[in-house]
């Protein structure tokens, strides 16, 4: 469990530590006169430290300073585009500062200098988190060329559709071709099959220019398994105290460390104009330092000015993210289980935990997140006590991050099936919940391909070599195997085909249920953006509850008043018939399989309205 500090966090527009100066950064940095570049690294275990460029060794000075114990340095009369590897103690070793890795996690770097982009972006000073509607994806299945050009030629189509934020999975180089990025090891080098840091630059800066914030996935709790040369400079950068799921734990204490994370986020967003960072699994970030480094990242980020926004992925519904580090936002895994349930059945896994239904789901719109302090009825080591969540009566709707899918609940399961490929979803139940997800205040995320209900699965893959390759095969079968699906046939993560298998068919879009759930999500977010009482954001507006199988939710503003209703269950139905407590709206404002009365069919939505 981290240990959260109950002291008032510093305000967010004053960072705690300065961002570094080039002549402080690690790596290698082009000088700002264009007459060389500085190469820089803490290497803690070897006094003989050298720079090597085409074959030829120079050495590093070790600097005197106490305050920069370990550091060794050089300037080079080299700029942009040269390849280099440091050498330590004679052994040539990857740089893990390296900003481009063009021939993979264990060769050489490429210098990169970033004021040489012609930024069109000038007046961009992003989007505050009420006004976004996430849309995650992958680059390297997103398109059939799976690169960063190919995307941004697919970015007016998300801008038409009416996507306002784009959010990458995460770029930070790691080892094989492919794989979801989960285990970066280089965190400040874009992945090299995507395409070149000028192509990422440009992907941002096309997206800026049609009115789209773009965000990152970053993952800052553990490295991957292959390919992580931080240890052979140092061991300092991790620690005994705290362990990983993944590995060996983080010492967020270690002033390297700490300035390798934060300095990282500040490069996203300074030398990329990334709008803001998705922090993946902020349970696993174990920090006893005086301010937790999630308090820190927060003020670093929002120090930098206009709205850049810092989002956790943390399933331990803890309010305090938001309130006392500023944290903008939470990724809510309860809103996705309740409506999973509800649309599934499902009771294996965690789904277990979950009661799904009209009711369950009113409840959990109605508090923000279903568990608030109740027991978690699986062990799990981040929950002392076993007791999961608090009150988030003090969180706005915006920082609740709601979807009904998304790459983990998507790749957790044997063959990566989406909820549409499971029998028991009809498409109508489908555009059903998708009205919820997309009407409620609090910000909605869409996942590649959701918008049409994707055939395409999104299976976990992976491109290990050797041992390494297969232990993760084998893995994979264990990890989710108290999941019914993963009794019979599991996808092989490491068989090129499950990954060509998860890259969209963009031609299904236009045709017959796909086509029919492409227009109902261009329309509910057309209504999202345009409607006096949809578009506004407030908690206080909004009661949900429940007849027998339909959830009802309930908006009452100054504006007017709007009523949704979705039946869960398996019998058509009036909306006129129901047992409300609150007289109906009398105009239809949507219906999510287009008809022109408030007649709901198992699955259907519907959106009332007056004003």
């Amino acid at each position: 469990m981290s240990n959260f500090s109950t002291a008032p966090a510093p305000p967010a527009s004053q960072p705690v530590s300065h961002p570094l100066s080039s002549g402080e950064r690690l790596g290698a940095q082009v000088l700002p006169d264009g007459t060389g570049t500085r190469f820089r690294v803490w290497a803690t275990e070897v006094q003989d430290v050298a720079v090597r460029i085409g074959g030829t060794d120079y050495p590093m000075e070790r600097s005197g300073d106490p305050d920069h114990d370990c550091i060794h340095q050089t300037v080079l009369p080299v700029g942009a585009g040269t390849r280099y590897q440091f050498v330590l103690g004679g052994v040539p070793t990857p740089d893990p500062y390296a900003r481009f890795l063009p021939g993979g996690v264990h060769g050489e770097a490429e210098v990169i200098a970033f004021n040489i982009h012609d930024w069109k972006d000038v007046d961009w000073d992003g989007l505050p988190l009420d006004q976004c509607v996430f849309y995650e994806l992958h680059v390297g299945t997103f398109t059939p060329e799976g690169t960063y050009q190919a995307a941004q030629a697919k970015l007016p189509e998300l801008k038409a559709l009416g996507i306002t934020a784009v959010e990458l999975m995460p770029l930070a180089a790691f080892a094989g071709e492919y794989g979801w990025g989960y285990d970066g090891v280089a965190l400040y080098a874009p992945h090299a099959p995507y395409g070149r840091p000028e192509d990422l630059r440009s992907f941002v800066d096309a997206a800026h220019n049609i009115g789209l914030a773009v965000f990152l996935d970053v993952v800052y709790n553990h490295f991957g398994p292959d390919g992580n040369y931080l240890k052979n400079y140092s061991p300092k950068y991790f620690t005994s105290k705290f362990q990983s799921a993944w590995g060996e734990g983080l010492d967020y204490a270690e002033r390297h460390m700490r300035r390798l994370i934060t300095e990282n986020a500040q490069m996203w967003l300074r030398d990329y104009h990334f709008d803001g960072l998705r922090l993946d699994a902020t349970q696993s970030m174990p920090d006893d330092s005086e301010v937790h480094i999630l308090q820190e990242l927060a003020s670093e980020v929002h120090g930098l000015g206009g709205h850049h926004l810092m989002l956790a992925e943390d399933y331990r519904n803890l309010p305090m993210l938001v309130t006392d580090y500023h944290l903008d936002g939470i990724w809510v895994d309860d809103f996705h289980h309740e409506m999973r349930v509800t649309l599934t059945g499902d009771q294996d896994g965690y789904y277990a935990a979950f009661e799904g239904g009209a009711a369950a789901l009113a409840h959990t719109i109605n508090r923000g997140w279903t568990y608030e302090g109740q027991t978690w009825p699986m062990e799990d080591h981040a929950l002392p006590g076993n007791l999961r969540g608090q009150p988030a009566d003090a969180l706005p709707a915006p920082s609740f991050v709601y979807f009904i899918q998304n790459h983990d609940q998507i790749g957790n399961r044997a063959q990566g099936d989406r909820m549409t490929d499971v029998e028991r979803v009809s498409v109508a139940a489908f555009r059903g919940a998708s009205t919820v997800l997309l009407a409620l205040p609090m910000t909605p995320l869409i996942f590649q391909g959701q918008e049409w209900a994707a055939s395409t699965p999104f299976p976990f893959f992976s491109n290990h070599h050797g041992d390494l390759g297969a232990l993760v095969s084998e893995g994979r079968k264990k990890e989710f195997g108290h999941f019914e699906g993963f009794s019979g046939y599991v996808l092989d993560p490491q068989d090129r085909a499950t990954f060509e298998l998860a890259k969209l068919d963009w031609a299904e879009k236009r045709d017959g249920e796909h086509a029919q759930t492409f227009q109902t999500y261009q329309q509910l977010l057309n209504l999202r953006k345009t409607d006096p009482v949809l578009s506004g954001r407030s908690r206080h507006a909004l009661t949900a509850g429940h007849v027998d199988a339909v959830l009802w939710v309930r908006w009452t503003t100054d504006e007017g008043e709007r009523a949704l209703l979705w039946n869960t269950g398996k019998t058509a139905l009036a909306a006129s018939k129901l047992d409300l407590p609150f007289n109906l709206p009398p105009s239809l404002t949507f219906h999510s399989e287009g008809k022109p009365t408030p007649t709901l069919g198992a699955g259907e939505a519907v959106i009332l309205g007056n004003g």
